[in-house]
């Protein structure tokens, strides 16, 4: 498969949260919940011009998906998309000029295919995206996968994320960690319920329903500061997949046969996969 997407996250965590997904024809802005300093500096980083996007689409409205939405949309003109619920559900964007969807729509978007799900999360209704492009000369098309900010993963996103060569899918805590950790009992019982966040058990389990041929690349997303470790939840997702860990950067992994890597975003530092 010629690769014709490429996923650039600027940070990832119950910091802040914003990707940027590039494709052959323009590029999309998923959520924005750092200042907007913050992510033209970390865009440049990576040679990706922020403000260039042809759109951007928010997720849910919790704020490290948000905060930084209405500094950056001062200063930007194009399409603002997310659902009835999040557009009108945390006052500090609702002037934001969005342009509303289902959570189950398909959207045409920087010359991608932008499929909708929905997540399981507690806020008004969140989804996940899968992007896509046709795959030139009959080659199969290629996609990246994107899902956050769920207790659970519907049947939807099981198909949608199914096969998508960049899977980026939540890892967010150590079920052990979030039992012994600081959290008072009321955060520990919303972090692990089912409109909470994936556990890196919940993610490994699913990994092999989602891994498939076409596959090469996993990312775990919103990882805990708290809760959870790069070298932690990539052992246990490395562990799913029969992958090994590498010794020198724990937060990496690769399959026996070289086919497939596993990596950890972080909060701070910026990351592309091509």
């Amino acid at each position: 498969m010629t690769p014709q997407l490429h996923l650039h996250i600027l940070a990832s965590g119950s910091k802040g949260n914003a990707a940027v997904v590039e494709g052959p024809a323009g590029s999309v802005l998923v959520d924005c919940g750092i200042s907007r300093r913050e992510l033209l500096r970390r865009g440049g980083a990576l040679g990706v011009d922020v403000e260039a996007v042809d759109a951007v689409i928010v997720t849910h409205e919790h704020s490290d998906h948000v905060s930084g939405l209405p500094a950056f949309c001062n200063n930007y003109g194009g399409p603002v998309f997310s659902t009835a619920g999040t557009a009108s559900a945390r006052k500090s964007i609702a002037g934001t000029p969005f342009e509303l969807v289902g959570h189950d729509d398909v959207l045409e978007l920087a010359g991608m295919t932008l499929r909708l799900f929905p997540t399981s999360h507690d806020v008004a209704d969140p989804f996940g995206i899968r992007f896509e492009v046709s795959g030139a000369d009959g080659e199969p098309a290629d996609a990246v996968g994107w899902c956050t900010d769920t207790g659970v993963l519907t049947a939807e996103a099981l198909g949608l994320l199914r096969d998508a060569r960049i899977l980026g899918i939540e890892s967010n805590h150590d079920s052990e960690m979030l039992k012994n950790g600081p959290y008072p009992y009321f955060l520990r019982q919303r972090v692990g319920g089912e409109r909470g966040h994936l556990s890196n058990d919940q993610c490994a389990d699913a990994l092999p329903l989602l891994v498939g041929e076409d596959t090469e690349t996993v990312v775990a997303l919103h990882l805990s500061q708290k809760n959870n470790r790069p070298s932690v939840c990539m052992r246990t997702l490395a562990a799913a997949m029969g992958a090994t860990v590498d010794a020198g950067r724990p937060n990496e992994a690769r399959t026996p046969d070289g086919l497939l890597s596993l990596c950890c975003a972080s909060q701070t530092e910026p990351l592309t996969i091509w």
